[in-house]
C-alpha cells in the first residue's frame, strides 16, 4: 500500500525529505500516459533541491535515451511547475482528474454489501450468502463480548472476501469480457490499437506446456486479444463450475490450496468465536487479519500462504493460552 511504502521512505531520509505526489493520476492527467509520472517526478525532485545533477545533463539523458524525448521533456517540466506552483498545476489537470472513489467502506454494512455484490458476480447468489452469514455471525458475537466495537466483523469482511473471491481463470475471463475492461481501455487510448495478452497455462500438462526449469512456471503465451475475447466470454459463463468435479481448472495443486483456505479460515474464525472474551479480542482480529500478508499468484502465492499458516499456528497458540 501507498501507506507502507511512504512508512519506510520515511524511515529511510526522515519526514523533512519525503516529499509525496500523485505522479501517475497526474502524468495521466496532463500527458496522456502514466508512464510519464517518473519524469515528472524526476523534475520535481530537482525543482526541490534533491538531484546534485545540472538541468543540462538531465535533459542530455532523456535526448541519449532515445524513447520519447518530447513526452519526457514535458513530464520533466511539469514536474518543475509543480515543485514551484502545486495549485496551478492542480488546476490544469483538474478537467481531466478522475473522480475520486467514494468511501465505500465507512461502515460495516457498507462493507459487507459492496463486496457481496461482488461476489454475486464473481459466482453467485448462494456464494455470496455464504460470506453474509459468516459475516454476521461474527458481528453479533463481537457485540456480545463488546457492545460497539466491530474490528473482528471488519477483519472478517476484509479477508474472508479475500479468499472466497480468488482470481482463477474464470474471473480473469469474466474481468475481461464484462465490459469494464473495454470501457478503461477506450479512455485511455485513442487512434488505431491492438491488444494482446500474456497467458501462462498452469492447468495444462506438461507436455503441452513445457515448465521453465528454474521457476516451474509455463513461460507465458502471446494472444492476440480478438482471439481471446469470445474465449473469455465463453469461459466467464462457465464460473458455475468452478469448484465442482466438472472443473477443469480446479484440480491444479493451487486451486485446490485456494479453496482449502477458505474452509480453513471459516474453521478458525469458528474457533475465535467459541472462545472470545475482552481479552483475547485483539489477538482475535490480528488472526482473522493474516489473509492480509497472503500475496501474488501461484508458487509466490504458496510461500506467503506457508508462512501465514505458520505465523496463525503461533497466535492460536497464543490464543488459546489467554
Amino acid at each position: 500500500s501507498a501507506d507502507a511504502m511512504l512508512a519506510a521512505v520515511r524511515a529511510a531520509c526522515g519526514d523533512a525529505n519525503t516529499l509525496a505526489v500523485n505522479a501517475n493520476e497526474l502524468a495521466l492527467a496532463l500527458l496522456g500516459d502514466a508512464i510519464a509520472s517518473n519524469l515528472l517526478l524526476l523534475g520535481y525532485a530537482w525543482q526541490r533541491g534533491k538531484l546534485p545533477v545540472s538541468r543540462a545533463a538531465l535533459d542530455r539523458a532523456i535526448v541519449l535515451n532515445g524513447r520519447g524525448v518530447a513526452l519526457n521533456r514535458r513530464a520533466f517540466a511539469w514536474g518543475r511547475l509543480l515543485a514551484h506552483d502545486p495549485e496551478a498545476v492542480r488546476r490544469a489537470a483538474k478537467p481531466l482528474l478522475r473522480e475520486p472513489a467514494p468511501a465505500a467502506d465507512a461502515t460495516l454494512d457498507a462493507l459487507v454489501a459492496r463486496r457481496a455484490e461482488f461476489l454475486t458476480a464473481y459466482q453467485g447468489a448462494a456464494y455470496a450468502k455464504r460470506y453474509r452469514e459468516l459475516v454476521a455471525r461474527v458481528a453479533e458475537r463481537e457485540q456480545q463480548v463488546v457492545r460497539g466495537h466491530d474490528a473482528l466483523a471488519r477483519a472478517a469482511a476484509r479477508y474472508s472476501f479475500k479468499l472466497l473471491a480468488y482470481k482463477d481463470e474464470y474471473e480473469v475471463a469474466r474481468l475481461y469480457s464484462d465490459g469494464s475492461f473495454a470501457a478503461q481501455v477506450a479512455r485511455e487510448f485513442e487512434g488505431d490499437y491492438s491488444l494482446s495478452l500474456h497467458l501462462s497455462p498452469q492447468f495444462l500438462p506438461a507436455f503441452l506446456a513445457p515448465r521453465d526449469p528454474e521457476t516451474g512456471r509455463v513461460k507465458k503465451w502471446t494472444i492476440p486479444m480478438w482471439l481471446m475475447r469470445p474465449a473469455f466470454t465463453a469461459l466467464a459463463a462457465l464460473r458455475f463450475l468452478r469448484g465442482t468435479p466438472f472443473d477443469p481448472f480446479g484440480w491444479t495443486k493451487h486451486r485446490r490450496a485456494e479453496r482449502a483456505e477458505i474452509a480453513r479460515y471459516e474453521r478458525t474464525i469458528g474457533e475465535l468465536l467459541d472462545a472470545l472474551t475482552r481479552e483475547n479480542l485483539p489477538l482475535a482480529v490480528e488472526i482473522a487479519s493474516l489473509p492480509e500478508q497472503v500475496r501474488g499468484f501461484d508458487s509466490v502465492k504458496e510461500r506467503h500462504l506457508e508462512a501465514a499458516r505458520h505465523k496463525e499456528t503461533e497466535l492460536l497458540e497464543a490464543f488459546r493460552r489467554a
